[in-house]
């Protein structure tokens, strides 16, 4: 018995020593495969994906364009609220994505954006549970910025069914939204000193 394990201990070491070699290659092979960029490489990447913001056009619920040719776009973010991009030249680069009122609330399915001379925007949105099945929303924001869209104003509105449509008038001074029913007239009213002013309701 000793002779016949010690005539196997040559051959075995010559197999384990193949194997090694072998395991070895696989190594370095399998390295090369897994490789990512260096730091500054990811860096550059990062940086370039960037330094030119890019217009989030898959996921805009309502875009709109004034006459000059710059356009607005907003959609809803999960759990984060009504997010909002736009063109400061036609054709130029998109803003950031900008929060103009913010809820964990879940969204309804459509936004209603119209763009106003003078560079002013109004939009409405709705959010409440089952919403985006036509329950009624819970929330219901009337918003409208100025200033190239540096600044919004915006009114809540709860346990509403939703603003229907907005006008101009005073050269787009002043702005009216508004919603009817078979019982009710319901107004909400903007203006460009006073911003928002509360809801009005008038029994038909």
């Amino acid at each position: 018995m000793r002779r016949v394990h010690g005539g196997r201990l040559p051959r075995l070491a010559g197999v384990a020593a193949l194997l090694g070699a072998l395991v070895a290659c696989g190594s370095t092979e399998a390295g090369a495969g897994d490789a990512s960029p260096g730091p500054d490489t990811a860096q550059a990447s990062r940086t370039s994906a960037t330094s030119r913001p890019s217009p989030s056009h898959a996921r805009f619920v309502e875009e709109t364009e004034w006459a000059d040719g710059r356009r607005v776009g907003m959609y809803y973010a999960a759990k984060r609220g009504l997010m909002e991009q736009h063109q400061d030249t036609a054709g130029g680069a998109w803003s950031k994505p900008h929060l103009v009122y913010a809820t964990k609330s879940d969204p309804c399915q459509s936004i209603t954006l119209k763009a106003f001379d003078g560079g002013t925007v109004a939009a409405i949105a709705n959010w409440g549970p089952y919403c985006s099945d036509g329950e009624p929303p819970m929330e219901s924001i009337a918003a409208v910025g100025t200033r190239n869209l540096s600044k919004w104003d915006t009114k809540l509105t709860k346990e509403f069914d939703g603003w229907e449509k907005v006008e101009a008038s005073g050269d787009n001074e002043y702005l009216t939204f508004g919603r009817n029913s078979t019982e009710w007239l319901t107004r909400l009213r903007w203006s460009r000193t006073d911003g928002f002013g509360e809801v009005e309701e008038t029994r038909r």
